[in-house]
């Protein structure tokens, strides 16, 4: 467990004991002050920081807890605010996600021996790729374009599907190799005012190989014949200890940066994320399925690669909407798979064989009245490929009964009391799912967390054009803006994510699309 000596927010200092025993300490470059370090390098953090390097910051290492980089993660919905906020970061990061996400519509699939490669020009698409949202029935509630041009046309930016590791792959090679750090896991955080800096203390193994990229070598997947490649136990831990003038926690919404800062203090409650109420039982895969129920399930895709059914009710010109739906998707393989969104009591999950899992999603199901084909479907899903995820989030408000309708809306002085825990702490900030992580219901958590990255290296750029290292209050003075621009957008969008209200009527969801969709990043740079 790790505890915080200090319950002040200026003097954070905590650890492991068991790590502390276990690692012996060293210090990385002796001396030497990074001016940023980005803690977690998922896509947020290497975007952020190849933000910072673009405006010319160019003294930053990104670390992350993971002991390889390896192919892990689902896929993404990289939509028009996320991608007009990476645009802006970097138009060439830009580029690269954009060739990465659109290179996946047209895949390799295997034929025995055979491997062919479907162009658009082979196969010209007749119409534009659509995901279904239909009741029980098979009505269509609405229907989202999948194509890029279509997001552009009514969002001034595209749109673009891609797994979180070739989002991360693609970012990251995008980046000096020796600026991201695997096998480097944040323990401890310290205030150190005498010399102008935050000390990070992170343990590794040091049984693994120098080189954590070997799985990336050439941007191909190679065996997985190396230490680094696998999870066997930890041989000897090492603590090594690195200065910078700032730290970016980009580690997820089981932020270990967060917890240091809040645990022990009157904020403790909020050092790890809530439980959100609702959960994902899925399979990834099912490869064999009868004819007889393919016949049936292709009424539901109808010539579309994914849909969502649901047992939402449509009267007139407004949904109730419900707790209960399944995503179906087709992958160009043949595959079937599944996501079903539940809300659950948090215990009905802990500890359930991936046979008890599958029969508690017969039963919600069943109760909901969703048709036998999906059921039975579920019924067939191979139990190994059976899996359960819990959604967490930090609430970007305290009240459950605040009712957002429009982001300007919130002002984060008006009532303390309805906020949670400030996003910066002297000299970290929080960004992505480590300040306000949430379910995937309206596919933000990415995109919301590129809006953030923007931000914060817009500022710290400020900060070093104006040579402001050294100065505590003009560094609260930007992450304390970022935090007034950021959180009213985060509430609205959290609120919309819990409640899925933009798909209570199209008079909603084009609001939706206009407040979170339609975002002037120039104006948005000029405001700060």
């Amino acid at each position: 467990m790790l505890k915080t000596k200090s319950s002040s927010h200026t003097d954070t200092n905590t650890s492991t004991k068991a790590d502390t025993l276990a690692a012996s300490v060293v210090s990385s470059a002796p001396g030497q002050i990074y001016d940023v370090v980005v803690v977690g390098a998922g896509p947020i953090g290497l975007a952020t920081a190849i933000g910072l390097r673009k405006r010319g910051i160019e003294n930053v290492l990104v670390v992350d807890q993971t002991r390889a980089f390896r192919e892990v993660g689902q896929m993404l919905d990289i939509v028009s605010n996320g991608l007009q906020a990476l645009k802006h970061l970097d138009p060439n990061a830009y580029e690269e996600v954009k060739k990465t996400g659109l290179g996946l519509l047209n895949p390799k699939q295997s034929n025995v021996q055979k491997t062919v490669e479907t162009t658009q020009e082979q196969q010209p698409t007749k119409t534009s790729p659509q995901w279904a949202y239909k009741d029980l029935q098979g009505q269509i509630i609405r229907s989202t374009s999948l194509s890029f041009d279509d997001w552009f046309k009514d969002y001034g930016e595209g749109r673009v599907s891609i797994s979180w590791y070739n989002l991360q792959t693609t970012l990251r090679q995008l980046l000096p190799q020796d600026r991201v750090k695997a096998n480097h896991r944040c323990i401890n955080v310290v205030n150190e005012p005498e010399k102008g800096c935050v000390r990070i203390d992170c343990v590794g193994d040091t049984g693994i190989e120098a080189n954590p990229y070997a799985f990336w070598t050439d941007g191909q997947k190679h065996n997985e014949t190396h230490p680094q490649n696998s999870d066997v136990a930890p041989q000897q831990l090492v603590t090594k200890s690195i200065r910078a003038k700032l730290i970016v926690a980009a580690d997820g919404i089981n932020s270990t940066v967060r917890r240091l800062l809040y645990t022990d203090t009157q904020y403790h409650d909020f050092a790890q994320p809530e439980y959100s109420g609702f959960a994902a039982i899925f399979c990834r895969e099912i490869a064999e399925v009868a004819k007889e129920l393919w016949t049936k399930l292709e009424e539901f895709f109808q010539d579309s690669t994914v849909v969502t059914i649901t047992n939402d009710e449509i009267s007139g010109n407004s949904v109730r909407i419900n707790n209960i739906r399944i995503i179906l998707f087709h992958r160009p393989t043949g595959e079937l798979g599944y996501i079903i969104h539940l809300a659950l009591p948090l215990d009905s999950l802990q500890g359930k064989s991936e046979s008890s899992l599958i029969d508690l999603a017969l039963q919600e199901l069943e109760k909901a009245g969703f048709p036998d084909a999906l059921k039975q479907l579920v019924r067939i899903s191979p139990p190994v490929k059976i899996q359960q995820r819990p959604y967490y989030i930090h609430h970007a408000t305290i009240s459950d009964s605040l009712q957002v309708s429009n982001p300007t809306d919130l002002n984060p002085e008006a009532d303390p009391a309805k906020i949670p825990p400030a996003w910066s702490v002297g000299r970290i900030v929080l960004v992505g799912d480590a300040a306000h992580g949430m379910p995937p219901f309206m596919s933000q958590g990415a995109n919301q967390g590129f809006e953030d990255a923007l931000v914060v290296t817009t500022l710290i750029a400020k900060i070093a054009e104006e040579n402001n290292w050294d100065d505590l209050q003009a560094i609260a003075k930007a992450f304390e803006k970022y935090e007034c621009l950021r959180r009213p957008l985060i509430a609205y969008v959290q609120q919309a994510t819990l409640k899925r209200s933009p798909y209570s009527s199209d008079k909603e969801w084009q609001e939706y699309g206009q407040q979170v969709y339609c975002r002037n990043f120039e104006q948005i740079i000029e405001a700060l």
